[in-house]
């Protein structure tokens, strides 16, 4: 396993990590993403744990709670060895203040999910979405003091756009309180929809990038192409989720295919290679239902690929040019190279 920096923090996450969602829910629309009993999830979280992961993802929402009871039944005296991620935000009862960001909700989940996961604090506490009503400041605020009383080491956010962002930083160090040093989005050849605003954002200011959907919920996998899937069962067979140009995407495959046969390797594997060779990417979130499911894209993090690979692969999944991005780059070729400059007389 090879293994990065989170932001600006000193803790190292694994380049791949565990995501929790297909843990529980048995009986829930959350059955088609795994249902996962307790001896499958520890099955499971031991064999991600013997690979190197150090990272499990999980949400206060995922298999309605039961995602987070799993966790920390399983986890045990293995806790220590877990950076231990999740998140809130979402409706988790039918009250009005079952949901978003405001000071009451968050303790309140916060509590729910120390309780659920059977721990006195978790590592990366995160925002789920955007909460359009609650101010950044009465989040922020809570969160700081969430931070300050140890039941929270750092915070972070997931699904924001850059400017959300942006400003939920500049309140941050306005105020002096605890800033996210993460960002979870998704991200894959089927989706690069983040390198227009927010991966440049999350560059500039050094918030770690927690990838999810690497492989635009199986449809990078292999299973699919343009007539259709191997897998019945497949998960995108039931709900086209998230959406993606389809037809972008089987050209993806296309040339996936040729690579993988190229490595003698899975079409996901190297997917899941082209995720973890972008910048700015700190983990990249894998979900699984059976174990040989998950040796198999653990592998990728082992996997090179060459200039010829990136450069086929970059050219068919690259995004449509938009505006200001063609006349940002225009004008930019008038502007000396960054450290250099050479003065050339005129007449």
């Amino acid at each position: 396993m090879k293994y990065a920096q989170l932001g600006t923090t000193g803790v190292f996450v694994s380049g791949i990590s565990l995501g929790a969602m297909s843990f529980g829910g048995r009986g829930q629309v959350w059955e088609a993403v795994g249902a996962l009993d307790v001896k499958e999830t520890d099955h499971l979280v031991g064999t991600a744990l013997d690979h190197g992961v150090n990272l499990i993802d999980t949400a206060d929402v995922y298999g309605g709670g039961e995602s987070e009871e799993l966790l920390g039944q399983v986890l045990g005296a293995r806790r220590r060895d877990v950076v231990l991620a999740t998140k809130m935000t979402a409706r988790t009862a039918a009250g009005p203040n079952d949901v978003g960001q405001s000071r009451l909700h968050i303790m309140r989940s916060l509590e729910d999910s120390l309780r659920r996961l059977r721990t006195d604090h978790i590592d990366l506490y995160q925002i789920h979405n955007i909460d359009p009503i609650t101010p950044f400041e009465e989040s922020l605020a809570a969160l700081d003091d969430a931070v300050h009383q140890g039941k929270v080491r750092y915070i972070g956010a997931s699904n924001l756009t850059a400017w959300q962002a942006m400003k939920a930083l500049g309140v941050s160090e306005r105020r002096g309180w605890a800033r996210f040093v993460s960002l979870q989005a998704q991200y894959s050849l089927a989706a690069r929809d983040i390198e227009r605003e927010i991966l440049p954002l999350l560059q500039d200011q050094r918030l770690g990038l927690l990838v999810w959907s690497p492989l635009a919920a199986g449809l990078l996998s292999g299973k699919f192409d343009r007539t259709g899937t191997s897998d019945g069962g497949a998960r995108r067979n039931r709900f086209e989720f998230p959406p993606v140009n389809l037809e972008r995407a089987y050209d993806v495959i296309d040339v996936l295919r040729e690579v993988a046969a190229r490595h003698e390797v899975g079409v996901s594997r190297v997917a899941l290679a082209w995720v973890l060779s972008r910048p700015g990417v700190s983990s990249v979130i894998i979900g699984a239902k059976r174990p040989e499911q998950l040796t198999e894209n653990l592998a990728a993090v082992d996997l090179e690929l060459t200039e010829r690979d990136l450069t086929e692969l970059d050219a068919v999944s690259a995004l449509p040019v938009e505006y200001p991005g063609w006349i940002q780059a225009d004008h930019s070729d008038r502007f000396p190279k960054q450290g250099t400059w050479e003065f050339a007389p005129q007449g």
